[in-house]
């Protein structure tokens, strides 16, 4: 009988685990393996509910007992995947946090193409192009899994959402909502293939966006967190809204604007 599996002890900063571990927290590195690092045992327990679990479980020696890590880690192991413990001080510097939650785990990338995404699944879908702050990222996709959305699609170049701090930030949601990329000449064919509204936040011949006329599968589009929308991008939407402005700044944050659109879509396709 082949003995059972069991976690591993590291405790050197020069363990090779170590330095590959630390090095997902650099995008060619993550893109070069097909790996990314995510922490914290609510994301993981989220995203093993999702049906993804950790090729790799990092665990801190001295962490309280929990069920859930419990479960995770005979999961993992069950799986054949690799369940190591080390210091909190090598824990913190993988993670690149002072205070890093008590464990991590390394997933696969998942398949970011449009032809991975199935449109009528939802009603909802968000796409914000040339979004450059990874906490934006996350909160999209927070919003989309709040709204029900089918998932992200990412425009041109974005920041990369399987970072850890894109993946933090998106609270397990990066594990709820489909991601795709694709260059803005890619994604306006595969939409105009299909069904599908694209609504742009804009101020360019734009109405008021609690009274226009949403339609599902609706794709919420908006712009550069600084810059906004290209004018060729807007001009290629199907409806332009506007949100009102009663103070001095000129535009909402980028992704607080894709939450306020999307849960008045959200209300509109709903009645």
């Amino acid at each position: 009988m082949s003995p059972q599996p069991e976690r591993r002890q590291i405790t050197g900063f020069s363990n090779p685990t170590v330095k590959y571990l630390r090095s997902l927290r650099e995008k060619k590195h993550r893109k070069a393996s097909g790996k990314f690092l995510a922490e914290g045992l609510r994301l993981l327990t989220d995203a093993r509910e999702c049906g993804h679990l950790p090729e790799m479980l990092v665990m801190a020696s001295g962490r309280d007992p929990h069920p859930l890590l419990d479960a995770l880690e005979r999961e993992v192991l069950a799986a054949g995947g690799d369940v190591i413990e080390t210091s909190p001080d090598i824990l913190s510097k993988i993670t690149g946090k002072a205070n890093p939650q008590a464990v991590a785990g390394v997933f696969a990338e998942f398949d970011t193409s449009l032809a991975a995404l199935n449109r009528g699944k939802a009603k909802i879908w968000l796409v914000a192009q040339a979004l450059r702050d990874p906490g934006n990222l996350g909160t999209m996709l927070r919003t989309g899994d709040a709204v029900g959305a089918g998932g992200l699609i990412l425009i041109d170049d974005c920041a990369d959402p399987f970072s850890v701090e894109a993946v933090r930030a998106s609270m397990g949601a990066i594990f709820t909502q489909q991601v795709a990329q694709a260059r803005w000449e890619d994604f306006l064919p595969w939409l105009r293939a299909g069904e599908g509204q694209l609504v742009a936040a804009s101020l360019r011949d734009a109405v008021p966006y609690r009274s226009a006329p949403y339609r599902a599968p609706c794709f919420i589009l908006v712009g550069n967190e600084s810059q906004g929308l290209p004018e060729e991008y807007e001009t290629a939407s199907d409806l332009r809204v506007t949100m009102p402005m009663k103070g001095r700044a000129d535009s909402l944050n980028a992704a607080v604007a894709g939450a306020v659109l999307a849960y008045e879509v959200l209300a509109a396709l709903d009645n």
